[in-house]
């Protein structure tokens, strides 16, 4: 742990991908620059994490790039196809409207589904090569601004000084509270149930989304015959099959998965939580930057929380390294707003879209119905359209910070 007394550059609250990966993208670009990250759960909790993420060709580049991607990628398992449906569950035929190929490029998958658990493990590994000190089981308690940097209270009565604190320490952020950041929210009266499930055959990388009346039911390509599960379901109905019966469970995820993988059995214990889109009213304040979650929530219909975490890393990162290069206090509000204005726009209209899609999708009004399955098969239809959709998903769009070109700040 950080000597009291010493001062830190940056201190960041979360270790979360969020937060491990910002401290190593400071402190590979930046060597001379103290980074610290602290975080309030239990030493061990990541190794509980049974969800797996979907991470997008350009967060595969940033990996890359800190020197992370080869632990990670023997564990990965490469999104080749995608394919989207639009049906009820009692259907006996889901047609399909739209396939996307999953290359970006030659050789490059546009997405890979890593377990939570493997890719907190080689950030915590990478974190200890750069001589980052994670101080595990301590929340932050409150701190202080001023001219010259923050004094930061732990809960264990240990004080920090840093140039700027970080905020990667979730959706219910307590660090964007006590900077005064308010936010826009509401919930979308869903639910959405994570679980892993084994299955008879395989499935040669292919993920498939039904559209459901309830909501989108994802199926994921895991290593070997497995799937991670994303299953948006109404919140009443979503809690009544993860605290009830086992085979009930089973029975209702065995009508929407189908058959076509074949015998299907759950490996884990379902899970349920909230839905809904939180948005940031600012990203920032004196000494404070908020990252990930912490700066906006969305629905998972687009799979895009994760990637839109490493793209505030990757700006970070760039914003804070460049301005040190200059001899400018990181920490200071214009060198902030930098990052800001680089972040915010593509933020809300990530947080636009995911909303969009999730009250066009989760209906089953026959009109709406015809006019969405109408626009996929347009999208279909057009090549170039579909390609412009697949750099979007890839993270390759706009104006994208160095680290997720795969290339050093």
């Amino acid at each position: 742990m950080p000597d009291q007394s010493s001062k830190l550059d940056v201190l960041i609250a979360g270790a979360g991908y969020v937060g491990l990966a910002s401290a190593v993208s400071i402190k590979q670009a930046r060597p001379s620059l103290a980074v610290a990250v602290v975080d309030a759960a239990p030493p061990d909790v990541w190794q509980k994490d049974g969800r797996a993420s979907a991470i997008a060709a350009a967060a595969c580049r940033m990996l890359e790039q800190l020197d992370i991607w080869h632990c990670i990628e023997p564990e990965a398992q490469a999104i080749t196809e995608m394919i989207i449906t639009d049906s009820r569950t009692g259907d006996p035929v889901r047609p399909v409207f739209l396939t996307f190929d999953g290359e970006v490029a030659p050789g490059e998958p546009f997405a890979h589904m890593i377990a939570n658990r493997d890719l907190n493990r080689a950030l915590r590994e990478r974190a200890a090569e750069l001589g980052i000190d994670i101080i595990q089981g301590v929340g932050v308690q409150g701190f202080e601004t001023d001219g010259g940097g923050i004094t930061v209270h732990l809960a264990d009565g240990a004080t920090l000084r840093a140039r700027l604190l970080v905020a990667a320490d979730g959706v219910r952020s307590k660090l964007r509270d006590m900077a005064g950041i308010k936010t826009v929210h509401w919930d979308y009266g869903q639910s959405g149930i994570v679980c892993t499930v084994a299955h008879e055959r395989p499935h040669n990388g292919r993920a498939v989304e039904h559209f459901f009346p309830a909501g989108p039911f994802a199926i994921l390509p895991l290593k070997g015959n497995r799937s991670s599960l994303v299953w948006a379901e109404r919140t009443e109905e979503a809690e009544r099959l993860v605290k009830g019966d086992e085979m009930i469970f089973e029975a209702e995820l065995e009508r929407r998965f189908g058959l076509e993988l074949g015998e299907i059995r759950v490996e884990d214990k379902p899970r349920a939580w909230p839905l809904g889109l939180t948005l940031s009213r600012s990203f920032v304040a004196p000494r404070v930057a908020l990252a990930g979650d912490a700066a906006h929530g969305i629905h998972p219909i687009a799979g895009q929380g994760l990637n839109l975490g490493f793209k505030d890393v990757a700006a970070l990162a760039e914003v804070i390294v460049e301005a040190d290069r200059l001899g400018q206090d990181i920490g200071a509000l214009d060198v902030l707003e930098r990052y800001q204005q680089w972040r915010r726009f593509d933020t809300v209209q990530m947080g636009v879209t995911t909303d969009v899609l999730t009250r066009l999708f989760s209906n089953d009004v026959a009109p709406v119905r015809a006019a969405r399955d109408f626009g996929l098969g347009l999208v279909e239809r057009l090549p170039r359209l579909k390609d412009f959709f697949i750099r979007q998903a890839a993270g390759l769009s706009g104006n994208t910070p160095r680290l997720l070109k795969g290339e050093p700040i």
